[in-house]
């Protein structure tokens, strides 16, 4: 379609060398062909041209003292994409790989992922190429209170709620709301994934995960499957990966890897969650000392991997659950899952897949949720602690448990249902991406041209 290639080109020439922005925006554009060719009004209001482009780019230095008395200097960002529908909202993420072109696509993707919710969220996403991995809590205290020092005239309840993401947990969070809080005088909202003392909600820890695993449990049920019984694959180590297993292993069923940025774990009885929350939320190490307290599991080190993938994939399982991070999952990885039997493929994190990998899904007929769709949770607990806070109310974790399996439901069904309606029932991503699409798009029109 012309009108794509050529937003695509301009995209490439006023934003250069952002790959990864220009994937997501690719994969977006091309399954909103449908509706674009019937609907000239989009085409019109400018709707594309306005959407790929954000409201507001902030980028900063954050300089620091680290504990030798050196100034260190990183990069900031806060991308605020698109508010048609409520304030900014989604993540910040601290990790040496952060540029403007991981930040954009994830911005980009969280307009559509917020939309999909139902509840009044805009689309944003921010962050640093800092690393917290070694480093003392008092470096990460300076780093965090800098961070603020730029970015708190840009956030508030009402216009920019920020949350965390990859190397951003209740720490982080905790050192930048006090920060913002000294900054300008007030005790609000203004952060998600808040530590339960001061304005935390239950389940915002786990939801992410758990929503992941909720999104697959509905996408097996139209099959008239269950998860019990099933094997299944996940990667990554962190927040998503961890939770994403225990809710698993509530459902009955066995999670057999994870993996870190050293290597992949593959423990056939299926992994032992006490011993990975020890390793990665207490002491914080790698996941090879997995093998100290269980030697009958394998670690497969980064070293060893397959050149056209990643080891986590080569198992054989009837479930997988990409939770680490973008493009680990590649086409031949793919094509082993299809070959191996997997049946479902459920994404807890931010395009883990690549353009060709989920050709390959939507070829096979399997069930396939994107991202954008698979792992909303996150964001929509993050809300529901947004809604505690302006209420000053604290939910029971049942309570927002189940508003999040009433959440993930009701994505999984206007994703089905909007997929059926353009004449495409098995594909979730065309669905996924037309739903929010059209929610954002006819807001916009709403408020005119701004």
């Amino acid at each position: 379609m012309t009108y794509i290639h050529d937003t695509i080109v301009k995209l490439q020439k006023t934003s250069p060398a952002q790959a990864e922005f220009y994937q997501a925006v690719e994969e977006i554009l091309d399954s909103l062909q449908p509706i674009l060719e019937t609907n000239e009004k989009y085409k019109k209001h400018a709707i594309i041209e306005r959407m790929v482009e954000p409201e507001r780019q902030i980028m900063f230095r954050v300089p620091w003292v680290d504990d030798q008395g050196n100034v260190q200097v990183n990069k900031g960002y806060r991308i605020e994409f698109n508010s048609a529908l409520g304030p900014y909202k989604g993540g910040l993420r601290f990790h040496p790989s952060v540029n403007a072109s991981i930040i954009k696509f994830l911005g980009f993707e969280q307009i559509f992922k917020n939309a999909l919710t139902g509840l009044p969220i805009g689309g944003g996403k921010g962050g640093a190429n800092f690393d917290p991995k070694g480093k003392s809590d008092g470096e990460i205290m300076r780093f965090c209170q800098s961070f603020i020092n730029e970015l708190y005239r840009h956030i508030g309840p009402t216009c920019d709620v920020p949350a965390g993401d990859i190397g951003v947990g209740a720490r982080e969070i905790g050192y930048m709301f006090g920060q913002y809080k000294r900054l300008t005088g007030n005790y609000d909202g203004v952060f998600t994934g808040k530590s339960l003392l001061w304005g935390g909600s239950l389940v915002r820890k786990e939801a992410t995960g758990y929503g992941c695993v909720y999104f697959a449990q509905y996408m097996l049920e139209d099959q008239n499957q269950s998860l019990a019984g099933k094997t299944c694959l996940v990667s990554g180590a962190g927040n998503v990966a961890i939770y994403t297993i225990e809710k698993l292993y509530e459902l009955g069923a066995l999670p057999i890897t994870c993996s870190d940025s050293s290597g992949t774990l593959y423990h056939e009885t299926g992994i032992n969650l006490a011993t990975l929350k020890e390793l990665k939320e207490v002491r914080k190490v790698r996941l090879e000392e997995y093998l100290l307290h269980h030697p009958d599991a394998r670690y497969i080190p980064v070293s060893d991997y397959p050149t056209d993938g990643h080891a986590v994939w080569r198992f054989p399982a009837e479930l997988a659950f990409p939770c680490a991070t973008q493009n680990e999952l590649t086409e031949q990885d793919a094509q082993t899952l299809v070959a191996n039997g997997v049946i479902a493929v459920s994404e807890g994190a931010n395009m883990p897949s690549t353009q060709d990998a989920v050709e390959v899904f939507l070829n096979a007929k399997i069930c396939y949720g994107p991202g954008k769709a698979a792992n909303a949770g996150g964001v929509a607990t993050s809300q529901l602690e947004m809604a505690q806070n302006a209420s000053m109310q604290t939910w029971s974790f049942a309570e927002v448990d189940e508003k999040l399996k009433v959440i993930m439901k009701n994505i999984y069904r206007n994703a089905r249902d909007t997929a059926a309606e353009f004449g495409e029932p098995h594909n979730l991503v065309l669905g996924a991406n037309i739903a929010g699409f059209r929610k954002v798009a006819d807001a916009m029109i709403e408020q005119g041209v701004v």
